[in-house]
């Protein structure tokens, strides 16, 4: 009798360990799986490239697609995801003060030009007194809608303005515009009610948009906005010298992935490496 409760015992804590390892995290650290947010396009088309080149080193790349700027940051925050590819710097340091989160850029892969797409009025000079411009109303993307329509003589802003600029920063508008804040998901839904719409180099693609192509006008490729916006590969602090996410960089900056931006987007994508 004693044997057989022995034996049961050493089954039990057999059967405990075998279930531990079944049930091991996908995370960096406990395996070659990395599972990383994107939005739909085109960062989870590049991630997609980067599952062949990762595979091939043995790596196993889940992609889980967004179509909002918080959650995928708040799920790397809290270990669900373990990186995420959306947005570029600015918008994750403001996002880290106002939500305490402590996540951090491990390189920069690329950037897209902002445009304004015509709505209503199909050409700036038919821009009419009064007409309604959409913007993004998310932290440092509005200050960056704000600076092209700036750039295109529409409006100027207070002196010494910078990228947390928003509406209340317009010190002269000229022809009374009435530029309406968004979330930045809504301005191609929206744009045939409004004149124009300034838009994420993202949401246009997702819409169909090349700003290539469709833009009346883009920000400047050497101007400073090109330079600050580059979206970038996040994860929480601590884990960026993590060896599979270093294999991530590597693949996320390889010829192949380069190649792909420059010919599926001819343009509205631009290679930063």
């Amino acid at each position: 009798m004693k044997k057989a409760i022995n034996l049961l015992l050493i089954f039990i804590l057999l059967a405990a360990v075998l279930t531990g390892c079944a049930s091991g995290s996908s995370k960096t650290g406990d395996s070659k799986t990395l599972v990383v947010g994107a939005s739909v396009t085109p960062h989870a088309e590049i991630l997609q490239v980067c599952k062949e080149i990762l595979a091939e080193k043995g790596i196993e790349l889940k992609i889980v697609e967004f179509t909002d700027y918080v959650q995928p940051n708040l799920n790397v925050e809290n270990g669900e995801l373990d990186a995420n590819y959306f947005q570029h710097k600015p918008y994750l340091d403001q996002f880290n003060i106002d939500h305490g989160t402590n996540l951090v850029s491990v390189a920069a892969i690329h950037y897209e030009p902002f445009g304004i797409y015509p709505g209503k009025t199909k050409t700036l000079e038919e821009l009419q007194d009064g007409a309604v411009i959409t913007v993004p109303n998310d932290g440092t993307n509005e200050a960056r809608a704000l600076f092209l329509l700036e750039d295109l003589g529409l409006i100027k802003l207070k002196e010494g303005t910078d990228f947390t600029a928003t509406i209340l920063d317009i010190a002269e508008n000229p022809k009374n515009l009435e530029i309406k804040e968004l979330e930045a998901a809504q301005l191609t839904l929206s744009r045939q009610d409004v004149d124009m719409a300034v838009i994420n180099g993202n949401y246009a693609l997702q819409d169909g948009l090349n700003a290539n192509i469709d833009a009346l006008a883009l920000e400047d490729k050497d101007s400073e906005a090109a330079q600050t916006y580059a979206n970038i590969l996040c994860v929480k602090k601590g884990n960026e010298d993590n060896p599979v996410i270093k294999e991530l960089v590597e693949a996320l900056k390889s010829d192949k992935v380069k190649a792909f931006m420059e010919e599926k987007y001819k343009g509205a994508v631009v290679p930063v490496f």
